[in-house]
């Protein structure tokens, strides 16, 4: 009997993993490869074939086999990087800038206090932006390649926090 991949896979011949692995791996891996870093590449893909295996009798052999996959990748990627943490810099860190002359004067301080309570009161993410941003000095893709997150993010993250600090930072007399 000449059964397509898709029903010997549903059906749960053994065969059948390994050669839907090396049908399918190589775009699944570049698929991954778009959203999870590099070196978590071959983890992800491992994890995302073993749930194909694992959940192979709820797959309809009437639907697409690689769409099907790909569902699967991107659920996996997307909680792949959920649990990640993202390296941030603690605004402690960021050393105190000068004024003109090298010293920082009583008005500076003042500002910079308000400004640091202002930032805690944001969501960590939007904080996260805007201190890549501001303090660490990072163009928006860098601050997206280090978050691992789309540009697009860092963007709405950005100006939904920079909006919210001027609601919480009271202008300045003109």
């Amino acid at each position: 009997m000449n059964e397509t991949l898709e029903f010997r896979l549903a059906s749960g011949e053994t065969g059948a993993i390994g050669e839907c692995y090396r049908t399918h791996a190589p775009a699944v891996r570049s698929y991954l490869g778009r959203y999870v870093p590099r070196e978590d590449v071959e983890d992800v893909l491992q994890v995302v074939f073993a749930e194909v295996w694992r959940c192979r009798r709820r797959f309809d052999p009437a639907r697409s086999l690689p769409a099907w996959l790909m569902g699967i990748a991107h659920k996996r990627a997307v909680d792949h990087l959920r649990a990640r943490t993202p390296a941030t810099v603690p605004l402690e860190a960021v050393a105190d800038p000068a004024g003109d002359d090298g010293r920082v004067d009583g008005d500076q301080i003042d500002d910079r206090d308000r400004v640091r309570r202002a930032l805690a009161a944001l969501p960590d993410a939007q904080r996260q932006a805007i201190e890549l941003a501001y303090y660490g000095d990072l163009t928006q893709r860098q601050i997206a390649d280090r978050l691992r997150v789309p540009l697009g993010t860092v963007k709405a993250r950005t100006a939904r926090g920079l909006e919210r600090l001027s609601r919480l930072l009271p202008r300045a007399a003109a």
